[in-house]
């Protein structure tokens, strides 16, 4: 299966960085609570320094989303919504080993990481593109929705949608669970210095993996050079 960014996204959006990452071997036994109290100590003392809304690295996804059209103060990024969770109740949502550590690896570096159950994904492309409006999105509640016609969504070649809004929202249908095998991660920056913290940002979570799993993570940069990510096939699920 391929991951790849479209052509329409890397021109709107000439400042994109972003990093892919596939493990296979995950499941729920590793106990990661003294990284991600690591991770979040280091998001907690930026946060004391001033709001999250501030960031270089959040306000590049505001303006982003302004210029899609969306409020930015009603839809958030996904480390937006992470690291203002944090500073209002100091913690972080428990919900699977990988997740949680991944989501404290996002506020520690201020972008979004998406985790995402790579065998519920049908390939062979996964494309971050602007919605035609008839994909399927699965929220968590169960509902199919379907994103608005050009709304960046990621979306599979079997028409289901695994994001809202780009990085606002994550499917239920390829969230991860207590079956989750095989893991693909993507995360994703536009602040100028966006590229060395994609980079720094893949680095800890593919080393983080590989020290709580029997994992030997494969990542990739992507960039409007090198616009493609191949994992191994994975099977194809409805």
């Amino acid at each position: 299966m391929r991951l790849r960014h479209a052509d329409a996204i890397w021109s709107a959006h000439p400042l994109l960085a972003a990093g892919a990452l596939h493990a296979d071997g995950i499941d729920e036994t590793a106990d990661v609570r003294v990284r991600v109290e690591e991770y979040t100590s280091r998001a907690r003392e930026r946060l004391a320094g001033g709001s999250e809304s501030q960031f270089p690295e959040v306000l590049a996804w505001r303006r982003a989303f302004a210029r899609m059209g969306l409020r930015p103060t009603q839809y958030r990024c996904a480390s937006e919504s992470l690291l203002r969770r944090l500073r209002k109740e100091g913690t972080l949502p428990r919900i699977h080993p990988v997740v949680d550590l991944c989501n404290a690896i996002s506020v520690a570096y201020a972008v979004p990481v998406a985790v995402l159950d790579a065998d519920r994904i049908t390939g062979p492309l996964l494309e971050v593109r602007p919605a035609h409006g008839d994909e399927e999105y699965t929220a968590f509640d169960g509902r199919t929705e379907h994103p608005a016609p050009g709304e960046v969504t990621y979306a599979d070649s079997a028409g289901r949608a695994h994001a809202r809004r780009w990085t606002s929202r994550q499917s239920g249908h390829s969230a991860v669970g207590d079956r989750t095998r095989r893991i693909l991660v993507v995360t994703e920056a536009l602040h100028d210095g966006a590229a060395d913290t994609v980079a720094r940002t893949l680095e800890t979570i593919a080393r983080e993996l590989a020290a709580h799993w029997p994992v030997t993570p494969e990542t990739a940069l992507i960039d409007a050079l090198d616009r493609e990510f191949t994992l191994e096939e994975s099977p194809q699920v409805s």
